[in-house]
């Protein structure tokens, strides 16, 4: 996908894009090809596959919710996908961040200051210890391909305002998600919808996973993040 099949594909999202983001967007590849040269930030270097499989791929979250004003963060953000691509795309929202990478921070810091995305922040901390200091605090949290859903919704629920929706971008794995129904429940949530899609060119199939907070999550969660792993949230558990 070149930029202007990218710019093309992305209009067909309802998404119109002005010269100084097509610009940022640009750069924003630019750098990524540049930087990785010397620091491992992602797999995919060739320009064309960084706009079809992180940019709009990125963008394909706007399918499950409609950028407005929301505070949105974005675990486990590496490069920056889908949060960097959403702030410079969506101006309006504040977008956080979140990685526990020290070499991918710097990335996103060096790129952030050197395009002026002041709606852009970065949090350099594991989303754990995050989630036990930050409370209610996001409409949006989202999280692309990190760890398995019923591990993200125990990090993520308590830093999600009620009402709020946690958007999981995951391949479409329909045992990981049956696996997560309990976890959900027990978490104050409910699983809104799955949009199933394939990107232009790619056979495989992708989704967005929507779960909302219907009510304040537990106070004893997160759990340590040991146990998080060891025993995932199930009914008879506890």
């Amino acid at each position: 996908m070149n930029f202007n099949e990218f710019l093309n594909a992305v209009k067909k999202l309802n998404i119109n894009l002005n010269e100084k983001q097509q610009e940022q967007l640009e750069d924003y590849a630019n750098f990524l090809i540049e930087y990785n040269q010397h620091t491992n930030i992602t797999a995919i270097t060739d320009k064309e596959k960084i706009y079809l499989k992180h940019f709009y791929d990125s963008l394909m979250i706007t399918k499950s919710f409609h950028p407005q004003n929301e505070k949105v963060l974005d675990i486990g953000t590496g490069g920056g996908f889908p949060g960097l691509v959403l702030a410079i795309c969506f101006p309006t929202l504040t977008v956080d961040l979140l990685d526990s990478n020290h070499k991918k921070i710097d990335f996103l810091n060096q790129f952030i200051e050197k395009e002026q995305i002041l709606n852009a922040h970065t949090i350099y901390q594991r989303s754990e210890e995050y989630a036990k200091t930050t409370k209610e605090k996001y409409d949006i949290i989202t999280s692309r391909a990190v760890a398995e859903l019923r591990i993200l919704l125990e990090i993520s629920f308590p830093l999600l305002k009620v009402g709020g929706y946690f958007l999981a971008m995951k391949s479409n794995k329909k045992e990981e998600l049956e696996n997560a129904i309990e976890t959900v429940e027990i978490l104050n949530g409910t699983i809104k919808e799955k949009e199933i899609y394939t990107l232009p060119t790619q056979n495989d199939e992708r989704c967005i996973i929507k779960i909302q907070k219907e009510k304040l999550t537990p106070k004893n969660y997160p759990r340590p993040y040991q146990m998080i792993l060891k025993k995932p949230l199930k009914k008879k558990n506890f």
